[in-house]
């Protein structure tokens, strides 16, 4: 399968893993990552947003992990052709079985499938048990975050308040929200969800990443231009 190709790094894919996605790019470039220190990426994948996080954040120690071996193995092979390797480690494991670990920053791309048809996803994700449900995903980054932390998902638009209600079960609190349309005038597709302990006035944005088909908006280009993962 062909590898990706980055500003900065490669990312090498193949069929037993997801592949690099729009939403992947979005969260690893929207994420609010400046001030950590230790970060945390559960369901790596090919190692994407860790990766991307690492680039804009050249004082953060990532480790991501994945349940299924074989991203797991994946994302060690990308980290370790990266410039950023030192900073990077990938380990095959259930975010559930972590110990007492904290982190300044918890990030994931849980995978999910709209109602499009798609049985052999649905059917990977059955045989490989690669995802938490949004209860035991928020849970986990509830025992994970530290106190100061941050928990930071992508997620479909429309599930987006089930998730801050669980999350604020579990005292996480939404600080910010990017609501984001596929196209200009379009619905709402995805929202970047991030929750910390301490409550405070949510900052809401929207983000669009096409102005017209095959057309990347302004702020998708700037968005991404320092990893130069589309040419305008």
């Amino acid at each position: 399968m062909k590898s990706f190709r980055f500003r900065q790094f490669e990312i090498k894919q193949n069929d037993k893993v997801f592949r690099v996605g729009t939403d992947g790019v979005l969260l690893g470039a929207l994420a609010d990552c400046a001030d950590a220190k230790s970060i945390l990426e559960i369901g790596s994948g090919t190692g994407l947003i860790s990766l991307m996080v690492a680039q804009r954040n050249d004082q953060a120690h990532i480790q991501a992990i994945d349940i299924n071996k074989a991203a797991a193995a994946l994302t060690a092979e990308n980290f370790a052709c990266s410039p950023f390797s030192s900073r990077l480690t990938a380990m095959h494991a259930d975010a559930r079985s972590l110990g007492n670990s904290s982190f300044d920053l918890v990030l994931c791309n849980p995978p999910f499938f709209e109602d499009h048809g798609d049985e052999m996803a649905k059917d990977y994700l059955a045989r490989r048990q690669v995802t938490l449900s949004f209860r035991d995903l928020i849970t986990t980054g509830a025992r994970l975050v530290g106190d100061n932390g941050f928990l930071s998902v992508i997620i479909p638009y429309d599930s987006s308040a089930e998730f801050a209600e669980i999350a604020s079960e579990q005292n996480l609190h939404l600080i910010r929200r990017v609501d984001i349309r596929g196209i200009a005038g379009g619905v709402w597709r995805r929202s970047v969800l991030e929750f910390a302990r301490n409550k405070k006035t949510p900052v809401l944005q929207e983000f669009t990443v096409e102005k017209s088909p095959r057309i990347y908006s302004e702020e998708y280009l700037e968005l991404t231009r320092d990893f130069h993962v589309f040419k305008a």
